[in-house]
């Protein structure tokens, strides 16, 4: 598609149908945002480039589809299905979804494009392996309103369908989840930091909300980067209403490491088995979680091999058990 006929076409449409069509949108979708993108528009009259970005952002807010859009800590995000199979460990599995992030403040577009530089940096540097426990950076780009001038950032994000956040999971198991259904989604969470720690990138963020889980395949994916440091640097702020859950460093505003993660990660398990959590387990917890970030684990791979020592200990080897939201 020509940027001309999509910058006619975005301004003609009176309907989300009208600018997506109603056969294949995710394909009309990627089209527009295609032709209309800065880095496609080269040398092109000021005027085509102007008229070029209010198009864009057009596309990218008016944005809708079947699924419900997601509200997170800075952003709206919306879904659609599209790409090949797979699912959050990696292997074959449901069609992949696209997401478009995008900032509801102009104020956080600096919180954005530290997602964006995470993710690129993860993706550079880190384990092909393990690449499925993080969304995938598409795109990121400024998107102007052309109403306001007002310019927000988007980041287009690609990860697997049917994932449910932590907190989903504790409201489905109130009185504390088995240890043995919090042990998978332990040890994959310690991989995925395992693979940004590695790439040099501190989440900064690990919570409830940012941890996904695909409950039928023991699938992970850790989410919103956009706290995100790297190893000595400053996690540049709190989520608001999980101030108390972060180690002391962050609120005092000194360096931060794989310790910051590893510390929320073990908040986050011990807090969705409560009770139920086996008095070695609440242990290895708690060592992961000193007052100091020195006095914790920084190897979030290696603190995966002790962890199976004690679930072995515990329950024995390894063994599959499906998982299920609807106790």
């Amino acid at each position: 598609m020509r940027t001309e006929e999509a910058i006619r076409l975005v301004t003609a449409a009176r309907t989300d149908a009208d600018l997506f069509g109603a056969d294949e949108p995710a394909r009309r979708y990627r089209e527009l945002v295609g032709a209309l993108h800065p880095d496609r528009l080269g040398a092109a009259d000021p005027g085509v480039r102007a008229a070029a970005a209010e198009a864009l952002v057009t596309v990218t807010t008016r944005w809708r589809t079947p699924a419900p859009a997601y509200t997170g800590d800075v952003a709206t995000l919306h879904e659609r299905k599209e790409g090949p199979p797979v699912n959050a460990s990696g292997r074959g599995g449901a069609p992949s979804y696209h997401l478009a992030k995008v900032a509801r403040h102009p104020g956080d577009n600096d919180l954005m494009a530290r997602e964006a530089r995470a993710l690129r940096r993860i993706a550079e540097r880190g384990d092909a392996r393990h690449l499925a426990y993080v969304p995938k950076l598409v795109d990121s780009y400024p998107a102007r309103d052309p109403s306001t001038g007002v310019q927000r950032q988007v980041n287009e994000l690609v990860t697997v369908p049917g994932l449910r956040s932590l907190d989903d999971v504790r409201r489905a198991y109130p009185d504390g989840l088995d240890p043995r259904d919090a042990a998978w989604m332990w040890r994959r969470l310690l991989v995925a930091l395992g693979l940004a720690h590695r790439a040099g990138v501190v989440h900064g963020a690990v919570l409830p909300r940012h941890v996904l889980i695909e409950p039928d395949a023991h699938g992970l994916v850790l989410v919103d980067w956009c706290f995100s440091a790297e190893p000595g640097g400053l996690v540049p702020a709190l989520v608001p209403g999980h101030e108390d859950w972060y180690p002391p460093e962050v609120a005092a505003k000194r360096q931060c490491g794989p310790g910051t993660d590893i510390a929320l990660a073990a908040r986050c398990m011990t807090w969705l088995m409560g009770d139920r959590a086996p008095r070695e387990l609440r242990a290895f917890a708690d060592g992961c979680q000193g007052a100091a970030l020195a006095t914790r684990p920084d190897d979030a791979w290696r603190l995966l091999r002790e962890l199976d020592e004690v679930l072995h200990r515990l329950y024995g080897p390894r063994t599959f058990r499906p998982f299920t939201l609807n106790p």
